[in-house]
């Protein structure tokens, strides 16, 4: 059982220089997935189809991270860069002073979908 009830939930645990940055993150990802349902699971938030998570956020005490599937982050790894941000196998992280740009959380979301078969 996860210890958030929902998104809101855990936004409202998350250090609170990185809220606003979650809320927008949030609604990023709804916007980019309208039809995909918001789910909880390993204790983060994220978008998917029951058990299938597209996307999921999370938030840390410096930083936040956006996760997706690995050809995402691959397939757009230039795009990653050229923002400055770091990514890893299946994330891009990001700050307060170097905010990840909307277009970038749009692209990489709908790249996982499309990896996904979702």
């Amino acid at each position: 059982m996860s210890k958030f009830a929902d998104h809101d939930a855990y936004i409202v645990a998350a250090p609170e220089a990185m809220q606003p940055l979650l809320v927008q993150l949030r609604d990023q990802l709804a916007k980019a997935l309208p039809d995909a349902e918001e789910i909880i699971a390993y204790d983060m938030p994220g978008f998917g189809f029951g058990k299938s998570i597209i996307a999921g956020y999370a938030a840390f005490s410096k930083q936040c991270g956006l996760y997706v599937s690995k050809g995402a982050i691959t397939a757009l790894a230039d795009d990653i860069a050229s923002a400055g941000l770091k990514a890893t196998k299946t994330g891009v992280t990001f700050s307060p002073t170097k905010p990840i740009p909307d277009k970038l959380v749009k692209d990489l979301a709908l790249a996982s979908r499309k990896e996904l078969g979702l």
